[in-house]
Parts: structure tokens; C-alpha cells; sequence
């Protein structure tokens, strides 16, 4: 009998051992997310919720010298067309580009249309690896911008490029 009553004791311990194990555990638990939240609450920037602004009052019919530059650069820029084309290596890779031209006077649209096929046939003799990452694209843009001014012989200011997608 002396045996059976050792090892019921024993089996006792181990219940009330795993009980206390699990009890340890989530207490740690709880504590290790409580310091979390504290330790990210005085990590995390502040931010403040913008309070609603109202809609300013509508402009007076009169412009004024700052309104007529603002509309003459609008009306200097031109959206192309997207261009889409597969690159030189791998040929398989496609790239999409809308850009936008801004002109110092007028836009001329024969021009915008040579300056779109230029930038098409730029393209497909690019490979991927001359586009990776963002040095990559930077030298793109350079070189896009440098074949829109020589093609336009200094009438165009800038190239905008809009979205630029590879696939």
C-alpha cells in the first residue's frame, strides 16, 4: 500500500507542477506585452489627428500675377502618351512610362510626338540591369531628360515622369 500511495503523490506533484508552469508562463506573457506597449508607446512618434480645416473661400473672378503664372505653366505641360515596350535583355520584360513634357512656350504637338517616339526607341534598347534600383532609375530620368532637350534643341524645360512600371 505504501507503494500506491508514493505514487499517487507523485502524479499529484506533476499535475500541480504543469498547472504552476502554465501559471508562470502567461504571467511572463502578460508582462512581456505590457513592456512592449510601454516601451513602444515612448518609441513611437506622436502624432497629432489634423483638425477639420474649412474649405478656403472661393477666388475672387479677378487674377492676379501669381494666377496667370500658375496657369501658364499648366498650360505649358503635356501628358504623352503611355509608352509601353519590352526592354533589350531580357526581352521578355515589358515597361510601361507616362511622362509629361513642360515646354518654355507653347507646346508643340509635332514635337511632343517626336519626342514620344524618341523616348520609345530609347527604351527598348535598355536592360533591365541598367534600370535596377534606384541609381538605375536616376540614370534613366538623366538620360531621358537629356535626349528630350537635345530633341527639342532647348524648348522643352523638363521631363516629368509620372508612373514608371516594369513587369
Amino acid at each position: 500500500m505504501a507503494l500506491t500511495e508514493i505514487e499517487e503523490e507523485d502524479g499529484g506533484k506533476k499535475k500541480s507542477g504543469l498547472v504552476v508552469m502554465i501559471a508562470i508562463v502567461l504571467v511572463l506573457s502578460a508582462i512581456a506585452a505590457g513592456g512592449g506597449w510601454v516601451v513602444g508607446g515612448m518609441i513611437a512618434p506622436q502624432v497629432d489627428q489634423p483638425e477639420a480645416v474649412e474649405a478656403p473661400p472661393a477666388p475672387a473672378k479677378d487674377k492676379k500675377e501669381g494666377d496667370q503664372g500658375a496657369d501658364k505653366v499648366r498650360n505649358n505641360v503635356v501628358a504623352l502618351e503611355p509608352i509601353t515596350t519590352n526592354l533589350s535583355y531580357p526581352s521578355d520584360n515589358w515597361i510601361r512610362v507616362e511622362v509629361s513634357l513642360v515646354f518654355t512656350d507653347l507646346p508643340d504637338d509635332a514635337l511632343a510626338d517626336q519626342i514620344h517616339q524618341d523616348i520609345l526607341a530609347y527604351l527598348r534598347t535598355v536592360s533591365l540591369q541598367q534600370i535596377e534600383g534606384p541609381r538605375g532609375f536616376q540614370y534613366l530620368r538623366e538620360d531621358l531628360r537629356e535626349r528630350v532637350k537635345l530633341r527639342s534643341q532647348g524648348r522643352v524645360n523638363d521631363l516629368l515622369l509620372r508612373t514608371f512600371v516594369i513587369e
